[in-house]
């Protein structure tokens, strides 16, 4: 005989403020992150006392201690570098170059890149360097 009719209860969980800190922990994590840009080589840059950050949006030549040139990335001769530029400075607003180099790469071969740059239209050219 049953005397008491007892509805069994449905548990609920309130998982409202658990989203809320999640949320906020993402926030903290998103804002509190350095994404540091690092070519795929190693590099080591000369470094300066005067040197100032610059956000790179246009192009970017890196040459190894190896005298690998990548533009952009990709890898390319010497000799057709101021046939690319021409071909990528037509696209561009403006026209400035970023140049990351090995202390190690000689004097001549960077002034070399820097006078095809000039004379395929650069504008400016920004030496990238190691803020000691």
């Amino acid at each position: 005989m049953k005397l008491f009719n007892r509805e069994k209860k449905k548990v609920q969980l309130n998982i409202t403020s658990l989203i809320d800190v999640v949320l906020l922990l993402l926030i903290f994590f998103m804002l509190t992150t350095r994404f540091i840009e690092q070519p795929g080589m190693k590099l080591e840059l000369p470094q300066s006392e005067t040197s100032e950050n610059i956000i790179a949006q246009n192009l970017e030549l890196v040459v190894t201690s190896d005298t690998e040139i990548r533009l952009n990335g990709e890898v390319i001769e010497m000799e057709d570098l101021q046939n690319k530029f021409e071909t990528i400075l037509s696209q561009l607003e403006e026209k400035t170059l970023i140049l990351k180099a090995d202390k190690t790469v000689s004097h001549g071969s960077i002034v070399e890149i820097m006078d095809i740059a000039r004379l395929s239209g650069m504008e400016k050219i920004v030496i990238a360097t190691a803020v000691k």
